[in-house]
């Protein structure tokens, strides 16, 4: 897709890698739309990204995320793409992840990302973007990670679905497989102490490779074979 004057929701933008994709995308020429559930760091990117739309938004709250895509593109007179980089871990064995924790991660990293797309697929015209950060874990499933890591695969699956669903729409569909990240996420888990952990890659390095997917029409963003898990592109259309 074409970024320069794209009307582009980015779900999770007070996140170091939402705000971080934000910024670039404002910066590449798109009008973004911004929620996020940290007030005063949304402003502080809003700032950065230049005048629009933002308002605070929870993702445990999956009425708020319903309500998402209908409020962006009401305030941007459309809306081209919508990108979701919301998302919760915890870590610890399956025995000792309670059940309120395992509902909080597969609201936040499953169910609200699918509310806000499934709202955005009927907005987002052909040539349109839907996109949503899952991650390795969605395939790796690394002990320690089950619940988190099935939240994602949960997401990863939906993805693939709706891909199928709306190829013949024009509607692309990408999903951002990310490798560990250099952001601090894992630091900031509901429960638990993430276990030792290969070098991530950068943040920019993370935002580099989701543009280029965007901008490439790709279907999916994920670790390269090289040294490193160095993200890399697929063409979209092939399932």
């Amino acid at each position: 897709m074409e970024i320069r004057g794209a009307r582009i929701l980015v779900a999770g933008a007070t996140g170091d890698i939402g705000a971080a994709l934000a910024e670039r995308l404002a910066g590449l020429g798109a009008l973004t739309v911004l929620v996020g559930r940290d007030p005063g760091r949304l402003a502080r990117v809003r700032e950065r990204c230049g005048p629009g739309p933002s308002r605070t938004f929870d993702a445990w709250d999956l009425d708020a995320a319903e309500g998402t895509a209908a409020w962006a593109a009401r305030e941007l007179g459309g809306l081209d793409a919508a990108v979701v980089c919301v998302g919760v871990a915890a870590f610890g064995p399956v025995g000792e992840i309670g059940e309120a924790v395992a509902e909080h991660l597969m609201a936040v990293n499953a169910l609200a990302p699918m509310a806000i797309l499934r709202s955005a697929s009927t907005r987002v015209p052909p040539g349109g973007l839907l996109a949503a950060v899952t991650g390795t874990v969605a395939r790796s499933a690394p002990a320690g990670m089950a619940d988190y890591a099935a939240a994602k695969a949960a997401l990863a699956t939906w993805l693939t679905a709706a891909r199928r669903e709306l190829r013949r729409t024009g509607v692309g569909v990408l999903e951002i497989c990310l490798p560990h990240v250099e952001s601090g996420f894992a630091g900031r888990a509901v429960t638990g102490t993430a276990p030792p952990l290969p070098q991530g890659i950068p943040v920019a390095e993370a935002v580099d490779a989701i543009v280029d997917g965007m901008c490439a029409d790709a279907r999916f963003v994920g670790p390269g074979e090289g040294a490193g898990a160095v993200p890399a592109m697929s063409k979209r259309g092939v399932s």
